[in-house]
């Protein structure tokens, strides 16, 4: 289970219709609501500024959110429709779901990475790349995976490291439907350039011979 589901304080709003969805936004809210679950649907008030800074964090719409309102009890979201300013591009409206522990989400869940110091490819040099910082999964409300970890103690330089090769949290799959790399291990620059040094030498040594052999058929 994920550890740390952030916090979304809201406010419950007073009265309905575009009069009061009027009024919350000239007092600094955006109006919003929360449906779905065994409850009815709940008109809310989030602080304009606090809601604006989660959107331009990104994956406001992928992240799963513990909603705190004044005399309810919590519950688990996930925003499903965020309207805005035809012009200004700013949130007018936000629209939350509950859900129930066997709901199934998408949600960018963080890589771990493991065994980094006894990585055959690292110990030589190699740089360890990671590709997708953030997998995207489809997983259930009830079992979120804090993190997804992957092992890497086996890399050697050259080495992937693809979803195929990683232990998926239970009821848990890929939102990708193909074995896309998640980290890789690389030369160290250096030798990469060395390599290239080598490669340019001896295509160097080769030219004098092809002219020479030209000379020699005149």
């Amino acid at each position: 289970m994920a550890g740390e589901i952030p916090d979304l304080e809201a406010q419950v709003r007073t009265g309905t219709g575009k009069g009061a969805a009027r009024q919350a936004r000239r007092d600094g809210m955006v109006p919003g609501i929360v449906f779905g679950g065994d409850s009815d649907p709940l008109p809310i008030n989030i602080p304009f500024n606090k809601l604006l800074t989660m959107l331009r964090k990104g994956r406001f719409k992928s992240t799963l959110f513990n909603m705190k309102v004044e005399g309810h009890d919590d519950v688990r979201v996930i925003c499903r429709d965020v309207q805005r300013h035809v012009v200004k591009d700013l949130p007018t409206h936000v629209d939350f779901m509950r859900l129930k522990r066997t709901t199934k989400v998408n949600l960018f869940i963080n890589v771990e990475v493991h065994g980094e110091e006894t990585s055959p490819g690292l110990k030589k040099g190699g740089v360890l790349t990671l590709i997708r910082p953030e997998v995207e999964l489809v997983v259930t409300a009830a079992d979120i995976p804090e993190s997804l970890v992957i092992d890497v103690s086996g890399l050697e330089i050259g080495d992937n490291l693809t979803i195929s090769d990683v232990e998926l949290p239970a009821g848990a799959k890929p939102t990708i439907d193909r074995d896309f790399v998640i980290a890789q291990v690389s030369a160290p620059s250096g030798l990469a350039s060395q390599s290239d040094d080598e490669d340019e030498d001896v295509a160097a040594d080769e030219v004098p011979t092809t002219e020479q052999s030209d000379g020699d058929e005149e």
